[in-house]
């Protein structure tokens, strides 16, 4: 049956009465709706409480109406700012979705010539053309050949099952959404193996998978950052809430000891009043308004980042996880070599050279055969019968479409010495396609009982006993030894070689094409994937920061250790090679013992991955996989963070958490990179915040003990939170990805994302803050320096040292050495922020009057305010100095 496709007035006819075939991405929702749904967050309510007591304190005379009108537009703020934030991650994320899918491409028949096209311009009634790999783009029926489908994203099961067309005579009966009917195939799917022609029948949303995928796009997650830093929050909330009762009990009790009970009811409403007013202070300043905003800044700007250096994020969690890879199982072809497969060479039987590239990569500069030259024709026949026949891509046009790198190249070659062109595909009366179990793909020609078989050497010299020279004329294969020496030469030169031989065809029980008992060897065919050079820098890189790296490959042992050595994977003797037959006799705990000095895997096969990374799991590893194929999605679904290959199939995409859209190592290694500094900017920043709200806390209950109920107003740590928390959050949102950070070992799966260190650095600067701001106050030789002034203005002395020890803290909060300048001119936002925190605080203190319960000061407290505030860097110098 001759299939031609669609003409184009019949895909313009489908398409109205149709549709197209994107799928339909639900807006989000609109920002309005968003900063309603924000006052369900724990910290909104928290501050809607707070706004309920400061209203009904201003009712009972307590408080001024401003104050409560600081609390409400604090919420609005801090809800706003949160939802502005999400509301652009989520605009950017659906941007970088659409264009994903431009990329999205399938093989269609159109007018008889087979073509890609953008899987949205996919119409009912088009003719798909499916090899292995390759995702199904709409719900159809198979017209031509067989395939066996993976459909595992529908239904969750991992067993393939066999599609085929209808049989000839009967009618098309089938139930839409029966995943089991063995002619009608789905959107998403995947073919594991095979080749076939599919029709399409349904499109776009009306497809099974356009159906889950509206569904599933209603469902959203936190993610385990999020969490984590969800659970933070409360711990730091709770804090808050312990505070608040301790000063409320503390103000009671301090008025019991002192026996200044008050007089009548009023009088102990107006004290209750009073603590509950400094009470609800406390909790309000402990509110981390900045984080949930902090997280949700850097993941988009750090996404952004990334996709710029060809690194597209899919599932955010995958970012902060790749900085903290302890190991990483690297696909060899395309990420540490170029993946641009090319014939090297081409050998008799006997292993003589009939054909040498000039550049392959080796060295070699004379071509024993440039164009064939002395090859007999009969000789060239069993050559594109076991190298172009026996090949799932197929060159049209000027390109090469469908089939995997191997068949790419060879199929390439074919049509580069012009040779593609006498390929004779309706030859091939039956086929078996290469799987990596049996290391072998098979043809069978019409009318001659003879199949052609090409594979791994290993696989197909067993089974030969004689060889075809370049004549075409038959001879007795020479002792194996020599073609072993042949091999092994080869294999050290970096070299895939692969065997071609033919034989009298043989079935198995099941009426399947299998490897003939005698075969006459045709040749031996060499293939090089040239190393990248920039992949031995950035693995040099990766391994200093901690992280072992271990290249898995289908290639033989040699060839494996070959490239290795070449991309400074091997440098030790003790650093193991092991292949899956060496694997498949280490018991479990066995092969735990040798991982750590695991450094390739050779003739890996897909369930080699996932085993590696069980193990290394186990072991309490963080594991990265990076894959391609439709094999490796069970091991990146595993990993903790999968790495997806852009050129791969779709189904490896779908697996990954993150796509390297140039399939370079070395953009694996920015990932990691990026991964570590967005960890360490929420570090920076969480050891700014908890300082800020310690120092406050304690600032606020020290302080009714000492005699001063409100040290610092409601109004005045509104202020804080939202200036210093947005601000800060913009600030440390804005640091680099520093070099250095890859020269630190990776942080531990089970460390707290809040360290000994960072609370020593916490405590230490949060004490010193609340001694100078309690000490201006109460201590007569600070006092002094101020002059003989009133409780609002040293009040206001207090606010501006407060605000200003907290923003030079931010240049300790930074950065881990004792220069606190260091890099800084990496982030000049940070700069800018701090500048714009100081300019607030003196309009704050200048201006703010009666609403902010203060008075403006003098040029000399200023200066004395701004000396004593800066200490705050000398004070954590010493700290790191004697850490």
């Amino acid at each position: 049956m001759e299939l031609r496709g669609l003409t184009e007035a019949e895909v313009i006819e489908s398409r109205a009465q149709h549709g197209n075939n994107s799928l339909t991405q639900i807006m989000p929702e609109p920002l309005w709706k968003k900063v309603l749904h924000g006052f369900r967050d724990p910290m909104i309510m928290i501050l809607l409480a707070a706004l309920v007591i400061q209203a009904v304190l201003y009712f009972l005379g307590q408080a001024e109406w401003y104050e409560a009108a600081g609390v409400l537009i604090a919420i609005l703020l801090a809800n706003g700012v949160a939802a502005i934030s999400e509301s652009q991650q989520e605009g950017k994320a659906l941007s970088l979705r659409e264009e994903e899918a431009a990329k999205d491409v399938t093989k269609v028949l159109r007018e008889g010539v087979l073509q890609e096209i953008p899987v949205n311009d996919v119409v009912a009634g088009d003719i798909v053309f499916l090899q292995a790999g390759d995702r199904i783009p709409a719900d159809g029926e198979l017209v031509k050949g067989r395939a066996k489908l993976d459909q595992s994203v529908l239904n969750g099961e991992t067993e393939e099952i066999t599609k085929k067309p209808v049989p000839e005579g009967e009618a098309a009966s089938y139930d839409r959404l029966d995943l089991l009917n063995p002619h009608y195939v789905y959107r998403g799917t995947v073919v594991c193996s095979g080749e076939t022609y599919l029709a399409i029948k349904v499109v776009g949303d009306d497809t099974l998978f356009g159906q889950l995928a509206l569904e599933a796009q209603s469902n959203t997650r936190k993610t385990p950052l999020q969490v984590k830093l969800g659970r933070l929050a409360h711990q730091i909330s709770t804090f808050g809430y312990v505070g608040a009762v301790a000063i409320v009990l503390g103000i009671l009790l301090k008025t019991f000891v002192t026996g200044q009970l008050p007089e009548g009811l009023f009088q102990w409403i107006r004290l209750i009043m009073d603590a509950v007013t400094v009470a609800v202070t406390v909790i309000v300043c402990a509110v981390p308004e900045g984080l949930p905003m902090l997280t949700s800044m850097l993941l988009s700007a750090q996404s952004l980042k990334m996709e710029k250096d060809n690194v597209l994020v899919k599932k955010i969690n995958g970012m902060e996880t790749s900085g903290s890879l302890s190991i990483l199982f690297s696909d060899k072809t395309g990420t540490i070599t170029e993946g641009k497969l090319s014939v090297a060479e081409l050998a008799s039987g006997d292993g003589s050279v009939l054909y040498r590239a000039c550049d392959d990569g080796d060295g070699h500069e004379e071509c024993a055969v440039r164009d064939f030259q002395g090859i007999s024709k009969e000789y060239l026949h069993h050559l594109l019968l076991g190298l172009g026949l026996n090949n799932s891509a197929s060159a049209s046009g000027g390109k090469v479409i469908g089939g995997n790198s191997t068949d790419r190249a060879i199929m390439g070659f074919l049509a580069e010495k012009g040779l593609a062109g006498q390929i004779d595909k309706h030859l091939a009366a039956d086929c078996r396609y290469f799987n990596s179990h049996d290391k072998y793909a098979a043809v069978e020609i019409k009318g001659t009982g003879l199949t052609y078989v090409k594979g791994a050497p290993e696989v197909l010299m067993s089974c030969c006993h004689s060889y075809y020279d370049a004549n075409g004329n038959l001879h007795p294969l020479p002792t194996l030894n020599k073609l072993q020496v042949y091999a092994n030469e080869q294999a050290k030169r970096s070299m895939r070689l692969l065997a071609v031989a033919a034989g009298r065809t043989r079935r198995n029980e099941a009426g399947e094409l299998v490897m003939p008992e005698e075969l006459v060897l045709v040749g031996l065919i060499s293939i090089r994937d040239n190393l990248r050079q920039e992949a031995v820098a950035a693995i040099e890189e990766v391994q200093k920061a901690g992280i072992q790296v271990v290249m898995v490959t289908g290639d033989k042992r040699e060839t494996a250790m070959a490239i290795a050595r070449e991309a400074g994977l091997l440098k030790d003797e003790g650093e193991l090679v092991l292949t899956s037959s060496d694997m498949n006799c280490l018991t479990d705990d066995e092969l735990k013992e040798r991982l750590p000095r695991l450094r390739v895997v050779a003739r890996a096969l897909p369930t080699d991955k996932s085993r590696l990374v069980r193990l290394a799991q186990e072991l309490d590893y963080v594991v990265g996989m990076t894959g391609d194929g439709v094999n490796d999605s069970p091991a990146l679904k595993k990993a903790d963070v999968g790495f997806a290959m852009g050129s791969g199939t779709e189904v490896a995409k779908e697996a990954g958490d993150i796509t390297i859209l140039d399939d370079r190592f070395s953009s694996i290694e920015k990932a990691i990179l990026y991964g570590r500094s967005m960890f360490k900017s929420i570090r920076k920043f969480l050891i700014f915040q908890l300082t800020v709200n310690v120092a406050a806390v304690l600032i606020c209950f020290i302080g009714p003990l000492l005699g001063e109920n409100v040290v610092l107003t409601v109004i005045q740590l509104l202020l804080v939170n939202l200036a210093m928390d947005t601000l800060a959050a913009i600030a440390f949102g804005g640091e680099p990805a520093l070099k250095e950070y890859m020269q630190e070992a990776p942080v531990p799966r089970r460390e707290s994302i809040v360290t000994r260190k960072m609370l020593g650095q916490v405590m230490a600067c949060s004490l010193y803050i609340t001694a100078i701001c309690l000490g201006i106050l109460f201590l007569p030789s600070v006092h002094q320096f101020f002059g003989d002034v009133d409780i609002t203005y040293m009040k206001s002395a207090v606010f501006a040292t407060f605000m200003m020890a907290i923003a030079f803290n931010g240049f300790n909060a930074r950065t881990e050495s004792v220069n606190v300048l260091q890099h800084i001119g990496k982030n000049k936002t940070f700069l800018l922020v701090t500048l714009l925190i100081f300019a607030g605080q003196f309009l704050f203190v200048e201006l703010g009057g009666e609403v902010l319960s203060v008075e403006p000061l003098t040029v000399k407290t200023w200066l004395c305010c701004g000396v004593l505030a800066a200490l705050v860097i000398p004070v954590d110098m010493v700290r790191k100095l004697l850490s």
